[in-house]
């Protein structure tokens, strides 16, 4: 299931799924319903059309169905960021990044993970 794009309703089911590990269809709605007006049936149906493309497993567990994700995170996040870089950014990392940072303030720790990022680049291009 690679290259895999989620909608925005499948991307928040997926990120609790990720943080979860696995949940009924109600737990998820749980969880959803705080966030934004959603349905019951409407977050079954979702999870239901998930299961069907393999997105997500199910395991059938006494009346209940228990989901988990069948995409890895990280995956994902790649596959959604190249898709934002060049839908939106022309492919340039650097006005993805600059627009990052820009509209949101980083923190220091954040700004030091990235400083940590930019040398560990770096030092792997000096090898090249």
């Amino acid at each position: 299931m690679q290259k895999y794009k989620p909608t925005d309703s499948e991307l928040e089911i997926l990120q609790i799924l990720w943080a979860e590990g696995e949940c009924t269809v109600r737990e998820i709605y749980e969880k959803l319903k705080d966030k934004r007006n959603i349905g019951y049936t409407t977050t079954l149906k979702t999870m239901q059309i998930m299961f069907d493309k393999g997105i997500l497993s199910r395991e059938k567990s006494k009346r209940t169905h228990l989901y988990r994700a069948e995409v890895k995170k990280d995956e994902t996040e790649r596959v959604m960021v190249s898709k934002l870089l060049n839908s939106v950014f022309e492919g340039s990392a650097v006005k993805l990044v600059m627009r990052a940072l820009g509209s949101n303030k980083a923190s220091k720790e954040e700004l030091d993970k990235i400083k940590d990022l930019i040398e560990e680049i770096e030092k792997g291009s000096d090898k090249q």
